[in-house]
């Protein structure tokens, strides 16, 4: 079983790595392009948009297929298309790689989480799960630096490699994760509109995505920018802003490690809830600093609270439905990237017209304080008794 939760933890690494990789980049981008900075944003939103469309279809269609197929076949097409990234040769070329390649994400990273319960132990699947966010985690620790740092050579670099490395990801799935065929044969011939039903007209179900859909508005919003804030506010080259990414992905591993400690200390809700209380200060706070280690230290403590918060929210998502994992996945895959494309728009304008990075800590903390909110009422954070060792057969 470690084998599968290394190889899911290299997925959500290499995607990771991709998914955040712009951001640090984006200063060097716009002056290659010679982009304007209110839609410099859109080589960021283009990833998440054609991720969030299609990760809509791609969830129902993977309940009904061969979740080894339908992952070989996304790693192939995110690899190609990430290459593809490298040789951009405009603003727009960019913008529409980086749309194919949130296609094929979207195939992609959500067969990760619906085949961890597949193949893992009931025993053993929260631990994976958090293995393989942490892959997430890591990216931003690891991954987004070390892309910086290769960009200061070449802007191309960090992609190429990228694409490889996907390549021999899907040897490795090809050659090591079985067959997952669907968990009801007869699902094959159910409309794709049908397998979203049970999310639908649940309650529990519609409040826990509109809640996630505002944790990741608010995150996301401020992730776009950070990096162009950094360039602007303290003067850093591509090399130093992948250093301070350093410390905010090795807060989001840290998080994704200690989720089930503090779990176990506080309950999920509670966990939750005071996480995301203290971002909603942390956010406002933010932009404010002037010194430029006192912002690392406090974007460090931000995402080791992320990586405790996202774990949870994903569990508790993916517990909606045994039968239709793939969908609840995917669907959370997509309501995650609306949320980054309308925070890469966003960001823009606020930036641009409404009092810079300031605007966007604002509009950040409010779009956490509304989902706490929603969290908090909405009932989509159980006590973990409430359902270990069972799933239940619809959403509601």
């Amino acid at each position: 079983m470690l084998r599968f939760t290394i190889l899911f933890f290299c997925i959500m690494f290499m995607i990771g790595t991709d998914t955040f990789l712009v951001s640090p980049l984006l200063p060097t981008l716009q002056d290659q392009f010679g982009v304007d900075t209110g839609i410099a944003g859109w080589m960021i939103g283009a990833y998440t948009l054609g991720s969030a469309i299609f990760a809509l279809i791609a969830g129902p269609l993977s309940d009904g297929w061969n979740r080894r197929f339908v992952l070989v076949s996304g790693l192939l097409g995110f690899a190609v298309s990430t290459i593809l990234c490298g040789f951009a040769f405009s603003f727009w070329s960019m913008c529409l790689f980086r749309f194919l390649a949130g296609i094929s994400a979207a195939f992609t990273a959500p067969q990760v989480w619906a085949s961890i319960p597949a193949v893992m132990p009931a025993s053993k699947i929260s631990k994976a799960m958090g293995v393989a966010f942490s892959g997430l985690a890591a990216a931003q620790a690891l991954g987004v630096p070390i892309g910086s740092w290769l960009a200061a050579s070449s802007w191309s670099v960090p992609f190429w490699i990228i694409g490889g490395v996907a390549l021999l990801l899907a040897v490795a799935v090809y050659g090591m994760l079985p067959n997952i065929h669907p968990h009801e044969p007869q699902r094959n011939t159910v409309s794709i509109f049908r397998r979203y039903m049970p999310l639908i007209t649940s309650g529990k179900a519609r409040s826990g995505y509109l809640a996630y859909l505002l944790l990741h508005l608010g995150s996301g919003t401020t992730m776009a920018f950070v990096g162009k804030w950094l360039a602007d506010r303290f003067e850093l080259p591509v090399e130093s802003i992948g250093t301070v990414m350093l410390f905010l992905g090795f807060g989001s591993l840290l998080g994704s490690f200690i989720s089930s400690a503090v779990v176990k200390k506080l309950g999920q809700a509670s966990a939750v809830a005071v996480g995301t209380a203290l971002l909603v200060l942390f956010y406002t706070g933010s932009p404010h600093m002037a010194n430029l280690p006192v912002v690392t230290a406090l974007y460090l403590i931000i995402f080791t609270t992320l990586g405790i918060i996202f774990p949870l929210v994903m569990e508790a998502l993916t517990s909606l439905n045994a039968s239709i994992r793939g969908t609840i996945s995917s669907l959370a895959n997509s309501t995650m990237n609306v949320a980054n494309t309308l925070g890469a728009w966003a960001a823009g304008i606020l930036y641009t017209q409404f009092g810079g990075f300031g605007a966007i800590g604002m509009f950040s903390a409010v779009s956490l304080a509304l989902s706490l909110g929603i969290f908090l009422f909405g009932g989509v954070l159980q006590r973990k008794s409430e359902h270990a060792g069972q799933e239940s057969p619809s959403a509601s």
